[in-house]
């Protein structure tokens, strides 16, 4: 895996902490089921915000700040509630069209969110599911699972299929699941692991496997690519979602993040500087970075996928 030293050490001197999307500016202020129906919006458009070399950034203004990638999306359904649209409520976006979409998620520049009619398809889909099985309200999924994050996992995959994200890798079925393990993680973190928040078995969830994370231990030489795939990834090649190299390298991000974990667990000891930490503290960790020193990554590239997954 390389010498994870660097990466440790600085992961260590962080002492990551549990942070919740409530903490964010553009996050309104709402109970805790319509919050919690606005984390689920939110993960079920959480896709594919990437843009090539040289192309125009998709980004979104709120409150006199300009926003890109996630946070542009929480930007866009942050005006829509400004307006006094319930964005969240299933009722709402499950009656919506491919204008509205388009419209609502319009950028600077009047540039389009990527995959707007496959975004459109996930909306209804989540949301006649939301209104006929869980009264419209997806913390009475949370509540079903019973304090369980890996109940809750099987859940949303089960129920909701815009987030199954699986794949046939020689001959087998992968579950990597990046939206579904997110959403989990972002109940969890929504109120700090307690109340409907808390989970007797978050150490469950892996890291979320996405193109930001790779890039990241890449960048910090824990994980590395074959001459041929670097060659791909620096000529901007599209990877097709569940293909061979794509699926390897989800794969493997997971896998060197719960080398990291140990490893981590393991230094903090000999440190006698010891805090709980998981993979989901580590994954906000490196995505966090990549978005604080993205200039210091330009020269690493990131696979591209077309994919409603991640």
């Amino acid at each position: 895996m390389g010498s994870p030293r660097k990466l440790l050490e600085a992961l260590i001197e962080k002492e990551l902490r549990l942070g919740s999307i409530k903490e964010h500016e553009t996050f309104p202020v709402l109970n805790a089921d319509d919050s919690i129906n606005l984390v689920f919006l939110l993960d079920t458009l959480n896709f594919c915000f990437w843009t090539k070399k040289n192309e125009e950034k998709w980004s979104v203004d709120f409150e006199g700040k300009t926003y890109t990638g996630y946070y542009a999306l929480c930007a866009a359904v942050a005006n829509a509630i400004k307006e006094n649209i319930k964005i969240y409520d299933p009722k709402v976006y499950s009656a919506f069209t491919l204008d509205i979409v388009r419209k609502l998620f319009k950028g600077r520049g009047g540039k389009d969110i990527n995959l707007p009619g496959h975004r459109l398809k996930c909306l209804q889909e989540v949301g006649r599911v939301l209104l006929h099985k869980y009264d419209g309200g997806f913390a009475n999924c949370v509540r079903l699972a019973n304090r369980s994050s890996e109940r809750l996992l099987n859940l949303v995959v089960r129920d909701f299929p815009c987030f199954n994200d699986s794949a046939r890798y020689r001959g087998k079925i992968v579950s990597i699941h990046k939206r579904a393990q997110i959403l989990v993680a972002d109940i969890w973190s929504l109120y700090y692991g307690k109340g409907i928040s808390e989970f007797t078995d978050i150490d469950y969830i892996t890291m979320f496997a996405d193109y930001r994370i790779p890039q990241v231990l890449v960048h910090f030489g824990v994980m590395s690519y074959s001459d041929q795939l670097q060659q791909k990834l620096e000529k901007e090649e599209l990877l097709l979602n569940g293909s061979e190299e794509e699926v390897e390298i989800r794969g493997c991000s997971i896998k060197i993040v719960e080398m990291l974990l140990s490893d981590l667990k393991q230094l903090m000891e000999e440190k006698g500087n010891y805090y709980y930490c998981n993979s989901i503290m580590i994954d906000n960790y490196l995505w966090m970075y990549r978005r604080k020193e993205a200039d210091k990554l330009e020269s690493t590239p990131f696979h591209k996928t077309s994919s409603i997954y991640y």
